[in-house]
């Protein structure tokens, strides 16, 4: 009889240790959520106030120099940082909540409904994903923003960054949704939920006491690969000029900054390199550490479910 020592939990923890990938990950991951909280505080500048000293490169003054309004980078990088990461968290929390739901449902109903549900899924996996959201980013703009404006000036910029969120995540969560459905079609023949299903057991507690915890391994993966690429999405819309506004700051928007400022006369790098290579190392960030889960949770010959 296998104790607590080898558990499912800590045997999982035991292989995700081993990777040091992932762990340099977490390690980073942490660290640019202290600095993207309390950095911008410590640093007592004001992200959006006009300096005297436009386009002045990294120097004592300014660790990251100044764009052309003579902002702070540095300031400007960490609470791009931190636009950034929420904007990614609440997109794969809005993607989680719609693709479990849609592949739990798919899954233990069976049948047509299991057929037509992932019918829908294949249609919308058909379509181009950043098209939608430029779309509904788009419609937003003409039919919201104006009204919103007039009434609400002050809470439009969070308003303008809650719509993006929210699109962003309605359209991450089919591959969530499709991978939830496999997991559930294969647990559901299972002789512990069949015989919870013989018992009688209410849906929501045949749900939270049996299959959930049997399916938390793959929906902490999948939701840990979704973050970078909510991200990632942001980015190319903020780079476009559908996502976060000005004065805002999100990491797509200072990239798009510093690629307006390249010319061949003169090369102001640091309003590209800081927040490009800050972004490159978020991104790998969260990929190597929902890699690392992958391998964690879903080893070669897996670890079996739990009743």
């Amino acid at each position: 009889m296998s104790g607590p020592a080898s558990s499912p939990g800590r045997l999982a923890l035991g292989r995700f240790l081993e990777d040091r990938l992932a762990v340099a990950g977490i390690v980073f991951l942490a660290l640019a959520l202290l600095l993207a909280g309390i950095g911008p505080g410590l640093l007592g500048v004001d992200p959006d106030r006009a300096g005297e000293s436009p386009l002045a490169p990294p120097g004592a003054g300014h660790w990251m120099g100044t764009d052309i309004h003579g902002r702070d980078l540095l300031a400007r990088v960490l609470v791009g940082l931190r636009i950034s990461l929420a904007v990614g968290a609440v997109g794969a929390a809005v993607s989680l909540l719609i693709g479990v739901g849609w592949g739990v449902v798919s899954g233990a109903a069976g049948g047509r409904t299991d057929a037509w549900m992932m019918r829908g899924v294949d249609l919308l996996q058909a379509l181009p994903t950043v098209v939608w959201v430029m779309l509904g980013m788009t419609l937003f703009e003409a039919r919201c923003a104006g009204w919103l404006a007039e009434r609400w000036p002050a809470a439009l910029p969070a308003l303008r960054l809650g719509a993006m969120m929210i699109c962003l995540g309605s359209v991450s969560w089919l591959t969530m949704a499709r991978v939830i459905r496999g997991q559930t079609l294969a647990l559901r023949e299972r002789p512990f939920l069949l015989a919870a299903t013989a018992l009688g057991v209410p849906p929501v507690r045949w749900f939270l006491r049996h299959l959930l915890p049997n399916l938390s391994g793959v929906i902490l993966v999948y939701l840990t690969l979704t973050v970078p690429a909510v991200v990632l999405y942001e980015s190319f819309l903020s780079f476009l000029g559908l996502g976060v506004r000005p004065p805002q700051a999100s990491l797509g928007t200072l990239i798009a900054d510093g690629a307006s400022q390249l010319n061949p006369i003169r090369v102001r790098w640091w309003l590209l390199v800081f927040p490009a290579g800050l972004m490159a190392l978020l991104l790998a960030a969260l990929t190597s550490v929902g890699e690392g889960l992958r391998a964690a949770f879903e080893p070669r010959g897996g670890d079996g479910p739990r009743a």
